[in-house]
C-alpha cells in the first residue's frame, strides 16, 4: 500500500496523460516518508460505457481513491490527501479549462485486520 485507484470515461484517454499523473503521484508519496517504495502502485479502470448529469454534453470524469495501509494518525492522512488532490487538480487543469469534467478524489485507510499482503518487492528497498 498505498494503492491509487482511477476510473476514467474514455472520451478523455489521449489526453488525460496518466502516465505522468502516476509519476508525480509517486514521487509525492515517496517525498513524504511514510509510505513503503515498493507498496506504491497505480492504475486506471477505463470506462466505456456510464451517463454523466444530463447526458446532454461531452462531459467526462475522473473518480480516484488511494488506499492505504493501517497507522499514519489523521493530520499524515490530511496531508496526503490534500497534496495528492492539489497534484491531481493541477495535472488536469488544461483539460477542465477545456472540457466538462468532474475530479473526485478519495482516500481510505484499510483496516489492518482484515489487510493481507504477501509482496517480495519490498526486499528491493531495504
Amino acid at each position: 500500500m498505498p494503492h491509487f485507484i482511477l476510473e476514467c470515461t474514455d472520451n478523455i484517454r489521449e489526453q488525460a496523460d496518466l502516465p505522468a499523473l502516476f509519476e508525480k503521484a509517486h514521487a509525492f508519496l515517496i517525498g513524504t516518508g511514510l509510505y513503503p517504495v515498493a507498496g506504491i502502485r497505480s492504475r486506471v479502470h477505463w470506462l466505456d460505457t456510464w451517463r454523466m448529469a444530463d447526458g446532454a454534453a461531452d462531459y467526462a470524469f475522473v473518480h480516484m481513491s488511494l488506499k492505504i495501509g493501517h497507522g499514519r494518525s489523521f493530520e499524515e492522512r490530511e496531508r496526503t490527501a490534500e497534496g495528492l488532490f492539489d497534484i491531481i487538480k493541477a495535472h488536469f487543469q488544461p483539460l477542465f479549462d477545456a472540457r466538462y469534467l468532474a475530479l473526485t478524489f478519495e482516500l481510505s485507510e484499510m483496516p489492518q485486520q482484515l489487510s493481507y499482503k504477501h509482496n517480495n518487492v519490498h526486499q528491493r528497498f531495504k
